[in-house]
C-alpha cells in the first residue's frame, strides 16, 4: 500500500543521486503545502526514517578547490558561511547582517557553484538585473580566488575537452560549444555545466563513499537498519 521512489545512479550528469516516480528531492520544506506532502512519507510499522548529510559540502569543496583564505577560515572556525559572506559583500559587521542580506548571500553562494548569470540571479532574488550584476561583481571582488579558480577551470576544460572530479571521474564537453567564439547560449550553458561538474561531481563522489561506509558499518555491526 505504499509508493516507493526510484533512486538513480546514472541519470544526473554530475553523478549525484536523482529520484523519480515520484521525485522526492524537490519537495519544498519551508512551505506549508510541502510540509503537508512530507507527512505522507511513512516507514514500515515499527521503523523510522533517518536522513544524514554533510553540511554545505559543495561550498566546502569550492573553498577547497579555490583556496580562498576567507572562505576556508569561515568554515574552519565554524561560522555561518552565508552570514559571513553577507558581511563581506555588504561591508557590515557579522552581528549586523540582516535576514534579507543573509538570504541574498545564500542565493549567491549556491549560484556561484552553478555559474549563475546576472539574469539568473535577478530572477531568483526578484531584483533588477543591474543590481544582481553588481552583487556578483562585489562577490568576486571579495573572493577573487573563486573567480580565478573558475577561469582556470574553464581554460583547462577548453584545452582538455573534459572536467574531472576530486576522485578522477570525467565529464566530456563539446569543445566547439565551450570555446569563447561559439554562440553565447551554447557557451554559457557549457561553461555553467563545467563549473558545476567539478564541485557537484566531487560532492557526489564523497557522498557515495560515505554511503558505502554506512552500508559496511550497518552490516558489520548488525544494526536493525538499511539504506534506501
Amino acid at each position: 500500500g505504499r509508493i516507493h521512489t526510484s533512486f538513480n545512479q546514472t541519470v544526473a550528469a554530475t553523478g549525484r543521486l536523482s529520484s523519480s516516480d515520484p521525485n522526492l528531492q524537490n519537495i519544498p520544506v519551508r512551505r506549508e503545502n510541502g510540509q503537508a506532502v512530507r507527512k505522507a512519507f511513512l516507514p514500515a510499522p515499527g521503523w523510522v526514517l533517518l536522513t544524514a548529510d554533510y553540511s554545505q559540502i559543495e561550498l566546502r569543496l569550492l573553498a577547497h578547490f579555490c583556496g580562498d583564505e576567507t572562505l576556508c577560515s569561515a568554515f574552519a572556525e565554524g561560522r555561518d558561511i552565508h552570514a559571513a559572506v553577507a558581511a563581506e559583500i555588504f561591508n557590515v559587521p557579522l552581528q549586523g547582517v540582516s535576514d534579507e542580506q543573509r538570504r541574498m548571500a545564500k542565493t549567491v553562494n549556491f549560484g556561484v557553484i552553478y555559474g549563475i548569470s546576472a539574469a539568473g540571479l535577478s530572477q531568483r532574488l526578484g531584483i533588477p538585473k543591474g543590481d544582481a550584476a553588481t552583487f556578483i561583481t562585489s562577490y568576486f571582488a571579495r573572493y577573487p580566488k573563486v573567480e580565478a579558480y573558475q577561469a582556470n577551470l574553464l581554460r583547462d576544460t577548453r584545452a582538455n575537452g573534459y572536467t574531472t572530479t576530486l576522485l578522477g571521474r570525467r565529464r566530456h564537453f563539446d569543445r566547439t560549444a565551450i570555446r569563447s567564439n561559439s554562440s553565447y547560449q551554447n557557451r554559457n550553458t557549457a561553461e555553467r555545466e563545467a563549473i558545476n561538474m567539478e564541485v557537484q561531481g566531487s560532492a557526489a563522489d564523497m557522498i557515495k563513499l560515505a554511503m558505502l561506509e554506512v552500508r559496511r558499518a550497518l552490516r558489520e555491526e548488525r544494526f536493525q537498519a538499511r539504506m534506501l
